[in-house]
């Protein structure tokens, strides 16, 4: 009898482990309790099995106790909400007092349910029907098979072989590379930093322009390496520290999953495609490794999808869990690149799929993504060039940079092209009154610096501007009243020079 309920016990475990494919969480000394694990199993994510012959009531009472205690440290561990266990007693004989009332649980509304099955040998075939429906798992028990020892050992080390195999698998998943890359661009964001902290600071817009941020008049104008370079660039030293520990954390486990080569594709290409969604969306100047970064969470991403029962039961809530809040910061905080996020989060998730994961090759799968890859990225520049193209702000910047340059018809040419626009910034009308004026344009200059000074009225180079037409248009008291404005706003001396010379001039 004690052989028939021995083999009962593993055949048990047998099919969970083997057909069902739980995994194994723990085997005690003796090989008299095992506890197990899927947590795809919605009904039942966790079995523990007790080969015990019962007794008394009162020691299966306080035996359910205690695994409700330990059920709840899994719950706990796993951060669910509530968890659902069925403790299997496979047993000679039933407990001699009164136990059936142990085994009821209607109306449980605790955090952690466990549900209890006495499988004796009087009841094999009604308690194996029991574990069937509450695991929702099939579980067939044969009573005439009885293992001699032999044979029971042997299938204690196939279900124990295939347990430790398939844990020898996952281990070598998160084990396939070692992070140098990582570590790479760890060093190269510091040392960047501290170049742009040495000619000018981090936070000095101007600097990170000259440093390769991402500013959408210059990749208009073609410096698309701006796509990269603000992978490197950090604003200011919270987010160096911010996106430092993220990239130690984060990337480096990606570089242990794919590899080193896959992971240096991954996170340039998700840096690119975070930085073109930026180009999209956000016409601010930007740089951070976030983008790339997000890039890492999205190959992580599509572990879950090749790989979801190891996805789930070691990452998957975590990662889940901190991509939405990251993306949900971003949404409520002003000044977050969301735009960039999200671009580096499906960079990332395209780039992994592109690469694979080690061993796992499916060629069909990776060029089809290629080509969705190619159209995305088509698209998305071909979008973000004819945007910016039209952009008041971008055009604004390359006026100035053509007038600097004397080259006043190009400029005039792009100022035209926003003819007709509404709400267009004050830095349009400005221009078109710069080279009106130096093209002799004096009344229509006159219009655009009113036009200008009308949208924001502190523009103190505009009201100088205007003095300068007046008295071109022999204006002189309006001349005075427009560089007294400007004075105002921005005492500078060429402004106070031009004031006392028309204090002369109204005096004479």
């Amino acid at each position: 009898m004690l052989m028939l309920m021995d083999t009962v016990f593993w055949r048990i475990i047998h099919q969970f482990v083997i057909q069902h494919e739980y995994r194994i969480l723990h085997i005690s000394e003796t090989q008299k309790e095992v506890w197990l694990e899927s947590l795809r199993n919605k009904d039942a994510p966790i079995i523990r099995l007790l080969r015990y012959d019962l007794d008394w009531a009162m020691w299966l009472k306080r035996d359910i106790e205690k695994t409700t205690f330990q059920v709840e440290q899994f719950r706990k561990q796993l951060f669910k909400r509530d968890l659902q266990a069925v403790s299997i007693y496979v047993s000679t004989y039933p407990p001699v007092d009164d136990w059936e009332p142990l085994m009821e649980r209607e109306g449980n509304k605790e955090k952690v349910d466990v549900a209890p099955i006495i499988l004796h040998n009087q009841n094999i075939q009604e308690a194996t029907k029991r574990v069937s429906d509450v695991t929702k798992k099939p579980i067939m028990i044969q009573e005439e098979m009885v293992l001699d020892d032999l044979a029971l050992e042997h299938l204690k080390q196939s279900v124990v072989s295939v347990a430790n195999n398939r844990i020898k698998r996952e281990r070598d998943v998160f084990q396939y590379g070692k992070p140098f890359f990582t570590y790479i661009f760890i060093a190269v964001q510091v040392i960047f930093f501290l170049l742009l902290e040495m000619n000018g600071g981090s936070q000095n817009i101007q600097t990170l322009i000259d440093y390769g941020a991402k500013y959408n008049p210059l990749i208009i104008d073609g410096e698309w390496w701006r796509f990269f370079t603000p992978i490197v660039l950090h604003i200011g030293l919270l987010h160096l520290v911010m996106n430092t520990l993220a990239l130690y954390y984060i990337g480096s486990a990606v570089e242990r999953i794919y590899g080193s080569a896959r992971f240096l594709f991954m996170y340039l290409f998700a840096g690119f495609t975070g930085s073109v969604a930026s180009f999209i969306f956000t016409p601010s100047v930007s740089a951070g490794a976030s983008g790339a970064i997000f890039g890492c969470f999205g190959a992580l991403l599509f572990v879950g999808i090749v790989m979801p029962k190891l996805f789930l039961r070691t990452m998957g809530m975590n990662i889940l869990v901190i991509v939405g809040i990251n993306l949900s910061l971003g949404f409520i905080i002003p000044g977050i690149d969301n735009a960039g996020h999200i671009g580096g989060l499906v960079g990332g998730f395209l780039a992994a799929s592109i690469v694979s994961l080690p061993r796992q090759k499916k060629s069909v799968r990776q060029l089809l993504t290629v080509l969705v890859t190619a159209a995305i990225v088509f698209y998305g520049l071909q979008i973000g060039y004819t945007n910016n193209a039209e952009d008041p702000l971008v055009v604004a910047t390359q006026v100035q940079q053509l007038i600097e340059n004397e080259q006043l018809e190009e400029a005039y040419e792009k100022l035209a092209l926003l003819e007709g626009q509404e709400n267009l910034p004050a830095e349009i009308y400005f221009y078109f009154s710069y080279i009106e004026i130096k093209q002799g344009e004096l009344q229509l200059a006159r219009e655009n610096l009113e036009k200008a000074i009308a949208i924001q009225p502190r523009f103190h180079e505009a009201h100088y501007n205007l003095s300068l037409v007046y008295i071109e248009l022999d204006e002189l008291e309006l001349a005075l009243a427009s560089v007294e404005n400007a004075i105002e706003i921005e005492n500078v001396e060429s402004y106070t020079r031009v004031r006392e010379e028309l204090i002369r001039m109204l005096g004479e």
